[in-house]
């Protein structure tokens, strides 16, 4: 009993290594995908140099991170069938068709683009490039679209019936389960996430080189001031509209989910005119969050948006349907917390911009600087918030996570454990002391295209100068 109970704790810990590690790569690729046709749409539309440069530097990037993610996702698929057969049984008929929807539709897409996106800006005219990079940065949000709707489904249940014989989830309204309750939902939250992360990873490389300019005594280019301010705009709009957006998520998972809201809250009693627990440790055991700093009455209206809105307890839901609450207090505060730095981060920059500061605020430099990897940050405080806020079921409600593992021993999951990080820790650490080498070398103007050549000189070695295009505009009219 100790070992199968231990074998399942790595069984998990193993799928949320894989997946922490995973998401990244998407969520980047989603939101550098959209910012490069941006960036090409607008060199298409108005020829000016400066987006064709930026172009060219990010989509250097992109390349990497679109590798990354590919290999990374690959190694969750085998997982479903080594150490979760029993789900895969059971909900494949549901979630294996939606991934495989994913590869129908979205790898085809990408993998019919990506080159020309990739390598042919100077064998093919700027209309179809153009196209292409539209077509891929729309792989990007199909691919997104499936998986979350495969999750969501997971979360939400709905347009299933359970054959009496096998216990399988067997489809009966498409419609149903791919639009379940929480995935639009979730699907704009994730979304805006994407695009969040990117623009703070792109305003924090921006600062990081401003900075370094000003400590040089060297102008700053104009490449670096186009892409901070672009990337300042987006996290002046999207940031308050994702705490919308996480507003009318939480709403739904209250009306779906109640005892994770309860969890997340560190709520043990259901009571109207709730207050909000700002700071607490909730125990387990006693049934009590100890240390707790509360707000009063900003519980029930936060999460029901009335003063006098009933907000659930846990102490409603059997003991052994309770999430674990310790885990998803914390990175569902931290979520909200950088959510709230991110706003303010874009709202310094609006004031900035208006004082005529944008370029020379030492404050606001330093901020975005610091702020560089906090979307995604909050991107995994936010996942870890979802996943581990739905145990112990697998399928919400349905399918418990203990009853959804394969017949591993601890020994066997042990070894492929420590396989993994160590495999993983060499090759993503790797490739993101890449990215980080990458992104320390400032976009020029007159960037090169992505090529053998200019891919070399980036990553450190030298190119020839006779191999490289003397025109960014050759070849592309």
């Amino acid at each position: 009993m100790v070992s199968a109970a231990s074998a399942l704790i790595l069984a998990r810990f193993q799928f949320a290594f894989t997946v922490g590690v995973h998401i990244v790569f998407p969520a980047f690729s989603i939101g550098l995908a959209a910012y490069l046709a941006v960036l090409e749409g607008l060199w298409f539309k108005t020829d000016k140099q400066v987006y064709l440069d930026l172009y060219r530097y990010w989509i250097k990037i992109f390349s990497v991170v679109f590798g990354m993610g590919v290999v990374s996702g690959l190694v969750m698929s085998y997982e479903f069938g080594t150490n979760w057969s029993v789900f895969s049984q059971k909900a494949g008929p549901i979630t294996g068709v939606l991934l495989s929807y994913e590869v129908m539709t979205a790898f085809f897409l990408e993998a019919g683009f990506l080159g020309v996106m990739l390598f042919g800006m100077n064998k093919v005219g700027r209309g179809l490039h153009f196209a292409a990079t539209c077509c891929v940065s729309v792989g990007t949000l199909i691919s997104m679209t499936w998986i979350l709707a495969s999750n969501s489904w997971m979360q939400t249940p709905a347009g299933y019936s359970i054959d009496p014989a096998t216990g399988r989830f067997m489809p009966e309204s498409w419609l149903a389960i791919i639009f379940n309750p929480s995935f639009p939902y979730r699907l704009v939250h994730m979304g805006m996430a994407a695009f969040l992360s990117v623009a703070f990873i792109i305003g924090g490389t921006a600062a990081w080189h401003m900075m370094r300019d000003k400590r040089k005594g060297q102008p700053i280019s104009q490449p670096v001031k186009v892409m901070f301010s672009m990337a300042m705009w987006m996290a002046t709009i999207v940031a308050p509209l994702q705490i919308l957006a996480g507003d009318a998520h939480g709403l739904n998972t209250l009306k779906h989910q109640p005892v994770k809201i309860a969890a997340l809250e560190g709520d043990w009693e259901t009571e109207s005119r709730a207050p909000e627990i700002l700071f607490g440790i909730p125990n387990m055991k006693t049934e009590h969050t100890d240390y707790a700093i509360k707000l009063p009455f900003a519980g029930s209206l936060i999460l029901t948006h009335s003063l006098d809105g009933k907000v659930p307890g846990m102490k409603d839901f059997p003991a052994d349907q309770r999430p674990p609450s310790p885990i998803i207090f914390f990175t569902f505060r931290i979520m909200i917390a950088l959510g709230m730095l991110m706003a303010a981060t874009g709202f310094l920059s609006l004031y900035m911009r208006w004082r005529g500061r944008l370029f020379t605020s030492p404050l606001l430099h330093r901020l975005a600087l610091v702020m560089a990897p906090s979307g995604f940050l909050a991107l995994l405080c936010g996942w870890v918030t979802t996943e581990v806020g739905r145990q112990p079921w697998t399928v919400y409600g349905l399918l418990r996570t203990a009853d959804s593992v394969s017949p591993i021993m601890l020994p066997s999951m042990a070894i492929s454990m420590t396989a993994f990080v160590v495999v993983y820790v060499i090759v993503f650490g790797t490739g993101i002391g890449i990215l980080l080498r990458m992104l320390s070398r400032q976009p020029e103007e007159g960037e090169h295209d992505l090529s053998e050549q200019g891919t070399a000189s980036v990553l450190g070695t030298r190119s020839h100068p006779e191999t490289v295009l003397s025109s960014p505009d050759h070849g592309a009219r």
